[in-house]
């Protein structure tokens, strides 16, 4: 009998109450992730992606609704308790957020945080093991001095470096899957390479699975092993990053390639895609794209397109067996 899957979400829903109304912010949503390996979760902002996350972490509000199952190594998430989801958040799935000066405590030093992280999960542990775990965290994410720097306040740190301790924090307790909301943005080239360099060796040295949520399609082409492409709330494409990459069957997954850098001198300039993305409220009827596709036509105004299978990947588009081979090459993070 073979393992289950280290993260196996299967028909993800999520209902958000807005002004006295339900509205469907996420609809069937499956995702997989394997141990040692990086899905990549991309779209635009409100497609969905870092709210999927949150469900399956049980960090949304108590008047959202979340149906369908969310397994971690087989273990059902969706509906557990609080107190038993507290001893699985930071231990066995670890966050690092978007932007580590706001997820670090400002008036505490960094290795008061990371200490407390720590012996959250093991209150048996003492201050003193807890501080030179502390140090050795500092280490594996490639922070200088570490023992000095563990007496200092995060403003003492740059962005880049502020970022590795929320990583040192998120794998503070070898958790088996991370979860890495944008851990680039607001960080300049060199050190997003950095960080990029960093999740990769964490992954392979501690057979990580890990979740990337990103708009970035060159982090994705540089680190993921698959990927799933989200548009307002539902999954348009899905499969391996080289085949959905190359051969992308679904208008907005090349219409976001078009709109990244190429090595590609003959391009005068970036394309963007026409209009924005709707609000789960005003979601129109059909595919959910159809306003902003080129490639529209009346069924995708009044019917939502079923995934088909292409290889190993899938795209639900009524006209994606159109789609000839795009094969953009992306200039990705490392």
């Amino acid at each position: 009998m073979t393992d289950p899957m280290l993260l196996d979400v299967r028909g993800l829903r999520i209902v958000l109450r807005q002004r006295d109304r339900d509205v469907v912010a996420v609809s069937n949503v499956d995702l997989e992730v394997g141990r040692g390996e990086i899905l990549g979760l991309v779209g635009e902002s409100g497609s969905g992606k870092s709210l999927s996350m949150l469900a399956a972490l049980g960090l949304l509000p108590r008047s959202a609704k979340v149906d369908g199952s969310v397994r971690l190594a087989g273990q059902e998430l969706i509906g557990l308790r609080e107190r038993d989801m507290r001893r699985i958040r930071g231990k066995r799935i670890g966050m690092i957020f978007q932007d580590p000066m706001t997820a670090l405590d400002p008036v505490m030093t960094v290795g008061a945080q990371i200490v407390e992280t720590i012996r959250l999960h093991e209150p048996d542990l003492s201050r003193r093991a807890a501080r030179r775990r502390a140090v050795d965290l500092l280490g594996q994410v490639a922070i200088a001095s570490p023992e000095q720097r563990l007496d200092q306040y995060p403003h003492e740190f740059s962005g880049g470096m502020r970022q590795r301790v929320v990583i040192a924090m998120a794998i503070a307790n070898d958790p088996e899957l991370l979860i890495a909301d944008e851990p680039t943005t607001a960080l300049d080239v060199t050190i997003q390479a950095q960080i990029v360099e960093l999740l990769d060796r964490l992954r392979h040295e501690r057979r990580l699975g890990l979740v990337l949520i990103t708009h970035d399609l060159g982090l994705v082409a540089g680190l993921a092993d698959r990927v799933t492409i989200l548009y307002s709330g539902r999954i348009v494409e899905r499969g391996p990053v080289l085949d959905v990459f190359a051969e992308p069957r679904h208008p907005y997954t090349r219409g976001l390639l078009k709109a990244m850098p190429s090595s590609d001198e003959t391009l005068d300039r970036l394309v963007a895609i026409e209009g924005t993305p709707p609000s789960p409220a005003g979601r129109p009827s059909g595919c959910a794209f159809h306003p902003r596709c080129p490639m529209a036509i009346d069924p995708c105004v009044s019917d939502e397109p079923s995934f088909r299978w292409f290889g190993a990947g899938m795209a639900a588009c009524h006209r994606a067996h159109e789609l000839e081979p795009h094969r953009q090459e992306v200039v990705h993070a490392r």
